[in-house]
This record gives structure tokens, C-alpha cells and sequence, in this order.
């Protein structure tokens, strides 16, 4: 797990709205002084949801989710 990338956040383009918190459906995003910052790492689904309710798009998720249909044998 210490090899995983967490979305990434700029916080220079962050106008602090508070989406990405609210709509992490792990809290593993919160809200500090700063702005928002992933506060518990092991708890991100990489569902992507943060960069996709970013108006500001301040959040990057340098990743991608490839499903691979495996083969079942019989």
C-alpha cells in the first residue's frame, strides 16, 4: 500500500468550497487551515469522486483504474 498515489491537491487553485469533503464517501478527505488534504490515506477508494466534484479543478487523481476481465477456469 505505500507504493499507492493519493489524488493530489492544489491548493492555489482551491477556493476551499468544501465539495471534495463533503462528497468523499470514505472521509478520507478533510478540511484544514490550508484547505483540503487527504487525512486518512489508508481510507481512499480511488473512486475519484473528489476530482470529479471539483469546480475548481485543483484535484488531480494521478491514476487509473483498469478493470481486466479474468479468465475462470474450469
Amino acid at each position: 500500500m505505500n507504493d499507492w498515489v493519493l489524488p493530489q491537491i492544489d491548493l492555489d487553485r482551491c477556493d476551499r468550497c468544501g465539495l471534495c469533503v463533503h462528497h468523499c464517501p470514505t472521509q478520507a478527505v478533510e478540511m484544514g487551515g490550508r484547505g483540503p488534504f487527504i487525512a486518512r490515506s489508508l481510507d481512499c477508494t480511488y473512486c475519484t469522486d473528489c476530482e470529479a466534484m471539483c469546480p475548481q479543478v485543483a484535484i488531480i487523481c494521478p491514476f487509473e483504474i483498469v478493470w481486466v476481465e479474468r479468465e475462470v477456469s474450469r
